[in-house]
Formats: structure tokens, C-alpha cells, sequence
């Protein structure tokens, strides 16, 4: 019975917490003091890494069309076989490296 009471208690305001954009936990701390007050700006690297205005697409609106096209079917052939040439190339030096792993090692000659 004191969990459903607890939950009857507790339940509105937890989710009145999240109906808005107040963020109690952060209000309260603020209210404390533990802040230290005025946010502090931000860091150097952030200011200088992130452009003054963000520039959103509005509802509605397009997007502005891409300058860049699919590549065509001879190209896409030529980077497949580009690819399959290198693949055949890191098999056979996989294979050699998997030979020359397993061989014994040579053994030095006998000084007389």
C-alpha cells in the first residue's frame, strides 16, 4: 500500500517535469547557487569550431538539390574491378605470408 501511495504522490509531478521545457533539477541548483551564477561562455575550440548561425531548412521548403550524380554503369564496373584486382593481390600475399609463416627457418652453416 505505500508504494501505490508513494506513486500517487509522486507520479504527476515526475511527468509534469516532463510536459515543458522547465528542467526542475537544473532550476533548483541555479536557486541554490551552486551555479556560481552567469553561464560561463563557451570554450575556445567550440567557438571557433561551430558557424554563428545555423542555417535550418524550414518546413515546407525543399532541400536544395545535390550537385553531385550516381556514377555511371562503366564506372561502377571499373571500381569493381578495381576492387577485385586488389583482393586478388591481398589473397596471394596472404597466401605467401601464411607459406613463409609455416615453412622452418633455414638453418645457418656449420663453421669448420
Amino acid at each position: 500500500m505505500p508504494f501505490r501511495l508513494a506513486l500517487l504522490v509522486f507520479l504527476p509531478g515526475l511527468l509534469a517535469a516532463c510536459s515543458n521545457s522547465s528542467n526542475l533539477v537544473r532550476d533548483a541548483v541555479t536557486a541554490a547557487g551552486v551555479t556560481g551564477g552567469e553561464p560561463r561562455p563557451a570554450p575556445d575550440f567550440v567557438t571557433r569550431t561551430r558557424p554563428g548561425n545555423l542555417d535550418y531548412v524550414p518546413v515546407g521548403v525543399d532541400a536544395p538539390r545535390r550537385t553531385d550524380r550516381a556514377k555511371s554503369k562503366e564506372a561502377v564496373a571499373e571500381a569493381a574491378a578495381a576492387l577485385d584486382a586488389t583482393r586478388s593481390r591481398n589473397e596471394v600475399r596472404g597466401a605467401e605470408a601464411r607459406r613463409a609463416a609455416t615453412s622452418p627457418a633455414a638453418t645457418p652453416p656449420v663453421a669448420q
